[in-house]
């Protein structure tokens, strides 16, 4: 049973996990470099918040400021626009992105966009999906040999599928949303005169850095759900 997670999926795991730092050391590099091309128009993140909010007619979005760096998110359940400090005031590139980008998920809530529903109706199952798969790493790691000997083998292959599984559907689920968002949100700052060409395409590069991170986390989860599943079907042959 200690196999389960063993040398290939430990390696799975570190070459998922390097990706991941590429890319989230590389996003960082983008939204340093591009937070520094001040805006023409010398709007804050708050304010091109705030238009683009008025201008999809959404009045009951409110625009908070939270603490940390890239810890931007819209949530649904208050309907918040939450933005770090430096987008909340950054007058820059980088800022009207990822204030457009999480006001693009708050338009996909107004109108009822099928996939934010989707994301949103598997949250609880993500969440005790993940709890699932800790909790199994954590018995493989202390005393796991004796308890595992004590439980079918399939069984608990079953069980590691079916979490991955989720993990995995929510994980493609999030893409089309998180691109939604973007294309909307960088539809609306080129019409509406928010940045002039050269910042656009500035704000263009930033948001696809973002959505790469989410693209390591589909395949990372896709990869290792296979890699389960391989091992079920390796055992019935």
């Amino acid at each position: 049973m200690g196999y389960l997670f063993s040398s290939p999926i430990f390696l799975i795991g570190i070459a998922f996990m390097a990706i991941g730092w590429l890319v989230s050391r590389t996003l960082k590099s983008k939204f340093k470099k591009y937070s520094k091309m001040h805006l023409s128009t010398n709007l804050s993140g708050k304010e091109i918040a705030e238009k683009m909010l008025q201008s999809h007619g959404i009045f009951d979005v409110k625009i908070k400021s939270v603490s940390g760096k890239l810890t931007d998110h819209y949530n649904p359940s208050n309907k918040t626009v939450n933005l770090s400090p430096e987008v909340y005031d950054g007058r820059n590139a980088a800022a009207a992105a990822i204030a457009a980008h999480e006001c693009g998920h708050a338009v996909q809530h107004a109108t009822q966009y099928n996939m934010l529903q989707l994301r949103s109706a598997l949250v609880p199952f993500q969440n005790a999906s993940g709890k699932i798969i800790n909790a199994i790493v954590m018995i493989s790691i202390f005393g796991g040999y004796f308890l595992f000997n004590a439980l079918p083998y399939n069984l608990v292959l079953y069980v590691i599928i079916s979490a991955y599984s989720v993990i995995t559907l929510f994980s493609l689920v999030t893409l089309p949303v998180e691109f939604d968002a973007s294309n909307r949100a960088l539809t609306w700052i080129r019409s509406n005169g928010i940045v002039n060409s050269t910042e656009y395409d500035s704000a263009k590069d930033a948001l696809k850095w973002a959505a790469m991170t989410y693209v390591v986390a589909a395949l990372g989860s896709l990869v290792t759900l296979m890699y389960y599943i391989s091992i079920l079907v390796g055992r019935r042959d």
